[in-house]
């Protein structure tokens, strides 16, 4: 069984609106409806799980019901984290049936582009690894700087990669490795594959796309706005 867990918890602060950035309506349907339904026409993803928090929980059920979302079994809550939300979401998985063998897919509900081509690397390649996760090239030169003022290293950009969403996991060995870890630890984690690289599992890097991108900023927003104008 293939799950994908959608974090939607985000407060979008940086976007500098009122209402999270996941929620927003872009071309006359919210944001994270772009992302669900690239997994709901998956053929390789059976189940969703939507990590959200509390006060959007009826709201993500109407959307679910308005556009006749499937495989939707749920809506998990939200943590004061990225990591602990994606806790909340095993936790929901393992509460309705997953097992070690299954596949989780880790995605974020503010990265709307997302391709088939991803999201069946991320499954296929768990044939022959723990994990699997996307990633691009890094194309402008890398510095390094201690006090964020002056130069101490450069770094060789061609071992440099900047990681993307969505990342698969085999259940059983990424819930342990999250289940493991202290309060301090799940808040100072950046990212899904980084529990899973501490903890030993292999993790297999495949080339994702530009047009991958999280909406973060408000030109982010204005991008993908004009993106869907264009279709």
């Amino acid at each position: 069984m293939n799950y994908a867990i959608i974090l939607s918890g985000g407060t979008g602060t940086r976007l500098g609106n009122a209402r999270p950035k996941q929620y927003i309506t872009v071309a006359n349907k919210p944001v994270i409806m772009y992302s669900i339904e690239k997994f709901e026409r998956n053929t390789n993803v059976d189940k969703i799980i939507i990590v959200a928090s509390d006060e959007w929980k009826d709201f993500i059920d109407q959307l679910m019901s308005e556009y006749v979302i499937t495989k939707y079994i749920g809506t998990a809550l939200a943590g004061k984290s990225r990591q602990h939300s994606i806790l909340s979401g095993l936790e929901y998985a393992k509460e309705h049936g997953s097992d070690d063998n299954d596949i989780i897919v880790v995605h974020d509900a503010a990265r709307p582009c997302v391709s088939d081509n991803i999201i069946n690397n991320c499954i296929n390649i768990l044939d022959e690894a723990d994990g699997a996760m996307p990633v691009i090239s890094v194309k402008d030169t890398v510095y390094m700087s201690k006090d964020g003022e002056y130069i101490d290293t450069l770094l060789n950009r061609d071992n440099i990669y900047a990681g993307q969403a969505p990342e698969s996991f085999r259940f059983g060995k990424y819930y342990k490795a999250n289940t493991t870890l202290t309060e301090e630890q799940l808040l100072s984690t950046r990212g899904s594959s980084e529990v899973a690289y501490k903890a030993g599992m292999k993790v297999k890097l495949f080339n994702g796309e530009e047009t991958n991108y999280k909406i973060t900023t408000i030109d982010d927003l204005y991008k993908f706005e004009k993106e869907c104008m264009n279709l």
